[in-house]
């Protein structure tokens, strides 16, 4: 298994989603030793939930699997890349494809894509 250096920043690294096609980024998320371990042997990315503290298989509540096709590792061996097919047709918990959505206009905050899904009948969620 490559190594990575996960105890420069505490043992977690940022992971790159990238959409394996067209480039898109998706999402940024972390890995620690245990969820790169599961992504390089399962072939869908796997991260570490910081706001829950555990193991997050992405999709695993949604059906919205990225599935690997490529990883690509910076010079320092502390940020990764994953290139993925995302299956289902969003990233982000909003509903939107990507979770970078939004882009800086003067002091603000401009959305520039909608919606791709309702993220309250996927994630069930109660109001």
């Amino acid at each position: 298994m490559v190594e990575l250096d996960f105890q420069k920043s505490g043992g977690l690294i940022p992971a790159v989603a990238q959409d394996w096609r067209t480039g898109e980024v998706l999402m940024l998320a972390y890995i620690s030793p245990e969820s790169w371990a599961e992504t390089l042997a399962s072939g869908y990315a796997t991260y570490f939930s910081r706001s829950r503290g555990k193991l997050w298989k992405k999709g695993e509540s949604s059906g919205h699997l990225q599935k690997i096709h490529a990883i690509l590792v910076d010079c320092d061996l502390d940020t990764v890349v994953f290139k993925v097919e995302q299956l289902g047709p969003g990233a982000c918990h909003t509903g939107h494809r990507s979770c970078f959505y939004r882009e800086v206009a003067g002091d603000e905050l401009r959305e520039i894509s909608g919606t791709v899904f309702d993220a309250e009948k996927v994630y069930q969620v109660k109001k």
